[in-house]
């Protein structure tokens, strides 16, 4: 009974360790985000606050003699008028700073007149009351024209991530499914382009599209995701063949053919790497950066978020209230996809565990 017991309170102290070390790693993890998204509802002014909390906030403050008077956490002992044996702490009304000694009033009995407390303004704690400015992101959308850097960026990423899932489910389903002379060679030869560094191609690429007249358009950015990936290509296939071959010979009996087969018997059973590949693909294109500022530098109406940002913060660096602001709008869309996702990335695992 007692080694039972010994046993029950071991699992107990493994949970709240393991349970606690990750809430631990989750907090360090989230702190940019949290970060950035307090940040985005200051002013400028709350900013510069000495003191101030990490949450966006004002001082309380109240009207004395036409002037506005922060509210301090005020240790009595310390003030003309009061016993240094009270242990008490009043909200009073800052009225003149001090070093070593700063005047007060009393909100609640302003008949009393200032009095001097002996302590320094810098070293007392104010009263913050909850006050986000969502203005801020008024001012992005505005500023930066978001509903066209909306709509290009979607645009780019819908148009490229159709072109991916064509062509990668094609190439995939062709080296998953069909025997043919080279078959594994060729897979080789399409994985190791994994290792062909970008920066190789984009000058070949640039001068070519520059030749046939498209730079300054979106199909130098659009055409080669019609072309399959290595990436893409080599999830997709790996997911192909835990499929068994089964399926595709009932549907060969029924008179299906190799497209057939890959409509109705093939991709309906693939969910979670079309979606894994759709949220991989969307994030990429979202903060897609070299290729549109490359592309698409002669025309800057077509420029989607992630570069519109970067200018937006070369002239509102100052501000950066604003650019956190226009940074938390840019992640918005993909942090969305990605929650309703995850019940498909938690299916994917599961089966594929299963299957294995």
């Amino acid at each position: 009974m007692k080694s039972y017991k010994a046993h029950q309170l071991r699992r107990v102290l493994s949970i709240i360790i393991i349970t606690g070390f990750t809430i631990v790693l989750l907090a360090l993890f989230l702190s940019p985000f949290v970060f950035m998204a307090t940040t985005s509802l200051k002013t400028q002014g709350q900013r510069a606050i000495l003191g101030g909390p990490i949450w966006p906030a004002a001082p309380v403050s109240i009207q004395y003699n036409g002037a506005q008077a922060d509210l301090y956490k005020v240790p009595v002992k310390t003030c003309d008028g009061y016993s240094p044996d009270d242990k008490s702490i009043k909200a009073l009304a800052l009225v003149k700073k001090g070093l070593k000694q700063s005047v007060f009033v009393d909100p609640q009995n302003l008949a009393v007149g200032e009095f001097t407390c002996v302590l320094s303004w810098r070293a007392t704690p104010r009263y913050f009351t909850f006050s986000p400015t969502w203005s801020n992101y008024v001012e992005v959308w505005y500023s930066i024209n978001y509903p066209r850097l909306l709509w290009n960026t979607t645009f780019y990423a819908v148009t490229t991530w159709i072109g991916t899932l064509i062509s990668c489910t094609l190439v995939a389903y062709g080296f998953a499914r069909f025997r043919f002379p080279g078959r594994d060679f060729l897979f080789i030869v399409l994985i190791s382009t994994i290792f062909l560094p970008a920066a190789v191609t984009v000058i070949p690429l640039y001068t070519f599209f520059v030749k046939i007249h498209l730079v300054g358009t979106w199909w130098p950015l659009i055409l080669p995701h019609f072309f399959a990936n290595a990436y893409n290509v080599f999830l997709l296939r790996q997911y192909f063949l835990i499929l068994p071959h089964e399926l595709d010979e009932a549907a060969e009996m029924d008179g299906a053919g190799p497209f057939r087969v890959l409509w109705s018997v093939i991709l309906p059973q693939s969910k979670p790497v079309i979606m894994a590949i759709t949220v991989f693909h969307i994030v990429f294109a979202w903060n897609d950066f070299f290729g549109p500022l490359i592309y698409l530098k002669p025309n800057s109406q077509l420029y989607p978020i992630s570069v519109a940002l970067q200018y937006f913060i070369g002239i509102y660096g100052s501000r950066p209230e604003l650019v956190q602001a226009g940074a938390l709008m840019a992640l918005a869309l993909p942090i969305i996809l990605f929650i309703f996702a995850q019940r498909y990335f938690i299916q994917g695992i599961v089966i594929t565990g299963v299957e294995k």
